[in-house]
């Protein structure tokens, strides 16, 4: 039987024993979208995968704003313009979570042996979960800003800066799963990589802006806190929603998420075409 080695940079040509196969960008494109698919169906036949950004939303939206909404802000009505876009950001990094979990289990069924054998460029396997994921990042945005209406929530931006500011979440939560993409790459199992992943997850969510001013926190922490990448995005949110303005925040944030991608992309891809 011939076999057929690929190189693993899907732009170039790739020769076999006895026949030559050349990857280009449409193929990479085409092939990442076939195996989006794939994963889309997976999330079709498991809705249990859909969990964290249906159920939750609605649950954190209800709890943190009638909880913490007095106490920060006098009132939930005073609240909601602060907390519905902080709960996008940090129910959209949670979704993330789960993209280098199942990552790696499906390493570890050997899912991804199977795609050694075929003409298809390495990066595909790896990106076409992600494309699908960012259905979950429209689902999680839309649901937690559908939950705020129902509460009182009015933006003041309008449906166009709603629309901006989910548009932005989605991004936002593309560029933010290579982080966790990573994790799965280089963690031995699927535990361990959610095990890390909530390690990182939980600070970048509580040691932002998405629930209290920074102003409020000592001067270390506020400096942190005012660089973290979810508080750049968190506040260009707020500025789309509740103003329907494209401000500087705006541009830090696509900023701060070409930044993540620029890093930890190269680093998922490397790793992960070590381990293909």
């Amino acid at each position: 039987m011939s076999t057929t080695t690929l190189d693993t940079d899907p732009g170039t040509p790739t020769r076999g024993t006895d026949l030559r196969t050349y990857i280009g960008p449409a193929d990479v494109v085409s092939q990442t979208l076939t195996l989006a698919w794939r994963a889309t169906m997976k999330m079709r036949r498991n809705f249990e995968q859909l969990f964290d950004v249906t159920i939750q939303p609605l649950l954190f939206t209800a709890m943190f704003a009638y909880i913490f909404g007095g106490a920060i802000s006098g009132s939930v009505d005073e609240y909601l313009p602060i907390i519905i876009p902080g709960l996008i950001g940090q129910t959209v990094l949670t979704a993330c979570v789960a993209t280098g979990v199942q990552l790696r289990e499906d390493m570890d069924k050997g899912v991804f042996d199977r795609f050694k054998v075929l003409p298809i460029a390495r990066i595909a396997p790896l990106a076409g979960p992600m494309v699908a994921d960012l259905l979950r990042y429209a689902i999680a945005a839309t649901l937690t800003f559908a939950t705020g209406f129902v509460m009182g929530y009015r933006p003041d931006g309008g449906a166009p800066g709603v629309l901006a500011a989910i548009l932005l979440a989605i991004v936002a939560g593309w560029s933010l799963a290579w982080i966790f993409t990573w994790f799965g790459t280089v963690g031995r199992t699927a535990q361990g990589v959610q095990a890390i992943s909530l390690m990182v997850m939980f600070p970048l969510t509580f040691l932002s802006n998405a629930f209290v001013p920074t102003d409020t926190m000592p001067q270390w922490l506020q400096t942190f806190a005012d660089l973290n990448p979810v508080s750049l995005v968190i506040s260009a949110i707020r500025d789309l929603a509740n103003d329907g303005a494209v401000t500087a925040d705006v541009g830090w944030a696509l900023l701060g998420c070409t930044v993540v991608i620029a890093v930890f992309a190269p680093l998922s891809v490397r790793s992960f075409n070590r381990k293909m």
